[in-house]
């Protein structure tokens, strides 16, 4: 029995057209609902302007029927609305791979020209925006988000294929994907080292060397060695502190020394700093060596590990010398942080409350709801699953949308680090708490520049002293950090890029004087 593909997305981002040529191009049968909607008597503009609700009530029926008889492994295009209603997304994510087509409302709006055949979609410019803005929480948690601006309607085709492909080769609900073409991959949340597909996305490899660190071999090396044999395992000093070009150089020559050849590999098994340095290591060691990432910390699990960013540090400044370099997999075992120490385990929390700041409300609440495992410690519980699920689905929606950072999509990724790695690199913060206060920073900095109300700020504080993090900017905003903004990647010329924020859930990047931003943080 082949599983259904499922197409979702905002209206006019092409889920027919698309859906169409898939269908055609691999044989399948197509199913639109809407026409399976209006073959119940209305057409599907008219009852939509005439009843949403019972509009939404016939095409919910409509869905679970079509997965009932999906049987043959359909292509089936849904409304827009559709993943956003009751339990639909669910019940599509269990039956088969839901890929959402992405596309920008201006875009949209130009594609549906005068709006006739679309209804919601010809309602004021600020209407639609809002409703984009309330669906795309849901869109993100796609088993792959694909991007459809600019792309013509075969190049998006092979791009869902491919997301398809890599779900398929992935075999889980849990799945998300990285949606990149031929360089697509899974990342998996799992409780345990999956042998079976670590071992699958690297086959025809040589030899298998992990790089992790001492503390982490301690409790983790022994079970991940019998599950995968490694060749070769590496261990490093734990800490930021070794994020180095020394220990680069360390690392390549001892994988030389054993034997690695450009048909090898590397398993990175660590917390970020593990991770960025043996991505390092695979993206220049005979010019490019293939990947698994096998994230030990929340930090990593949910930021560190996706998007292919590599680096080291310099005295200058974290992550000043790196290069993209995509992973084969991201597998999350879970298991890994009921291991870790109390202060790493609630600063893992700095990127999650990151992320639901850059979510919405749903996701904040659920983060919320998290705060005492934070605290506590003990077995992930499932809640803390979900969240970093969701979390993991919007890096990967948004690397997917935006691999090398040049269209500003990927850049919201950074809020908080502007002045978070400033904070890390002078003062020896750990990363999610550094990132903690960047944040709390961040929503002064929006209500300073009239975007964000002056309340903004003592909420994220107070979110953060729940989770046990430094929650007060004031004692690290010194002269020495204000001046590290100078080296910051994302500086051009005498201006940086800042991501603000307006509320939680609406996030942007705003391009701010470095003379204006230090006055700001100094006052």
């Amino acid at each position: 029995m082949a599983a259904p593909l499922f197409l979702i997305g905002f209206m006019a981002a092409g889920k027919t057209s698309v859906g169409r040529e898939l269908a055609r191009e691999t044989g399948r049968r197509f199913v639109d609902l809407d026409d399976v909607v209006a073959m119940l008597g209305e057409p599907v503009a008219t009852l939509l302007a005439r009843d949403e609700a019972e509009f939404r009530k016939r095409e919910e029926r409509a869905l679970a029927s079509e997965i009932a008889a999906a049987l043959d492994g359909p292509v089936i295009s849904t409304g827009g609305g559709a993943a956003a209603h009751g339990q639909n997304l669910e019940r599509m994510r269990r039956a088969g791979c839901v890929v959402a087509l992405a596309v920008d409302v201006d875009e949209a709006r130009l594609r549906a020209g005068d709006g006739s055949g679309r209804p919601l979609l010809a309602k004021p410019a600020a209407e639609v925006a809002a409703l984009a803005a309330q669906r795309a929480p849901v869109y993100r948690r796609a088993h792959a988000v694909v991007d459809t601006n600019g792309r013509a309607i075969a190049e998006v085709t092979a791009l869902v294929r491919e997301a398809e492909a890599a779900w398929r080769a992935a075999r889980g609900d849990a799945t998300t994907i990285v949606a990149l073409g031929t360089r697509s991959y899974p990342i998996v949340v799992n409780e345990t080292f999956d042998a079976e597909l670590i071992t699958s996305r690297l086959a025809n490899v040589s030899k298998l060397a992990v790089i992790t660190d001492q503390n982490v071999a301690t409790h983790w090396i022994e079970a991940l060695e019998a599950a995968i044999d490694p060749a070769v395992t590496l261990e490093i000093p734990p800490g930021e502190a070794h994020k180095t070009l020394a220990t680069y150089q360390r690392l390549c020559d001892a994988l030389i020394a054993q034997g690695l050849d450009r048909s090898s590999a590397i398993v990175a098994l660590g917390g970020g700093v593990v991770g960025d340095i043996a991505g390092f290591v695979a993206a220049t060691l005979f010019r490019g060596i293939p990947i698994v990432q096998l994230p030990t910390t929340i930090v990593a699990m949910t930021d560190a590990a996706i998007g292919g960013k590599t680096a080291v540090d310099t005295t200058a400044g974290k992550n000043l010398v790196g290069a993209f370099h995509q992973p084969r997999l991201v597998a999350c075992n879970l298991a890994t942080l009921s291991t870790l120490p109390e202060r790493e385990r609630r600063a893992g929390f700095g990127e999650l409350w990151k992320y639901a700041l850059l979510d919405g409300a749903a996701l904040w609440a659920m983060v919320d709801q998290c705060t005492s495992w934070a605290r506590g410690g003990g077995e992930p519980t499932l809640a803390l699953r979900d969240v970093i699920s969701r979390s993991v689905a919007f890096k990967a929606a948004v690397v997917g949308r935006d691999e090398l950072e040049r269209t500003g999509q990927r850049a919201l990724l950074n809020l908080g680090h502007t002045i978070g790695h400033a904070i890390e690199s002078e003062t020896g913060l750990l990363h999610g708490e550094a990132v903690g206060l960047g944040l709390v920073v961040a929503a002064r900095v929006s209500h300073a520049l009239g975007l964000a109300p002056s309340g903004l700020a003592k909420t994220v504080e107070e979110a953060l002293q729940r989770t046990g993090l430094p929650h007060d900017p004031d004692a690290y905003l010194s002269d020495a950090v204000i001046a590290r903004l100078q080296v910051d990647k994302k500086r051009v010329g005498d201006h940086v890029r800042f991501i603000a924020v307006r509320e939680v859930g609406t996030c942007e990047p705003v391009e701010i004087s470095l003379a204006e931003l230090g006055r700001i943080l100094r006052s």
